[in-house]
């Protein structure tokens, strides 16, 4: 029967990328995310637009 799960890597390479990762290269510290501020920049953006095509819709007589 076949193993399920066959190993990819051998122990040594194994070894090598675990290494590897512990080693923090590359790792940035980030600021913490924060879906409010998301929220209210998208709310701000979707309302600059939507005044912008109500001012070019009035400038241009279809409202």
């Amino acid at each position: 029967m076949l193993d399920p799960s066959p190993k990819k890597l051998s122990d040594e390479d194994q070894a090598k990328v675990d290494r590897y990762l512990q080693s923090g290269v590359n790792s940035v510290e980030r600021k913490p995310f924060r879906p409010w501020v998301l929220l209210l920049g998208l709310a701000a953006l979707l309302t600059l637009l939507s005044l912008l095509s109500l001012y070019i819709a009035q400038t241009k007589g279809v409202v």
